[in-house]
């Protein structure tokens, strides 16, 4: 496996975690799931249909997120939002984030 070929594997694991709290971040409003699906890729947080709404389910499933059907429009929709127990938890995953970027900046600038 050449370097480039690591670099693109570990690069995806460092950032599966990362879209859990994305999710949560972007979600403080209702969103659908392609649109946050958008607007994660948008972002340049790659992620895919088939990673995406398995994980918006666990979240719910998990009382992370709450989410409604809109049949406004001639296709219904799943919006999702994150609840107060998903903002408490985005707050502290926010923190640790913080805490984490600065623990590996100050280990890369050592070394």
């Amino acid at each position: 496996m050449s370097s480039e070929e690591l670099i693109l594997s570990q690069a995806q694991e460092l950032r599966r975690g990362t879209v859990v709290l994305a999710c949560l971040a972007l979600l403080r409003e209702p969103q659908y799931g392609y649109a946050l699906l958008e607007t994660l890729n948008d972002a340049g947080i790659t992620v895919d249909g088939n990673t995406l709404y398995p994980l918006l389910r666990r979240l719910e499933k998990q009382g992370l997120l709450t989410s409604e059907w809109n049949t406004d429009e001639s296709r219904p929709r799943k919006f999702y939002q994150v609840s107060p127990t998903g903002a408490e938890v985005r707050d502290g995953l926010v923190r640790e984030w913080s805490d984490l970027v600065a623990s590996i900046s100050r280990l890369t600038m050592e070394n």
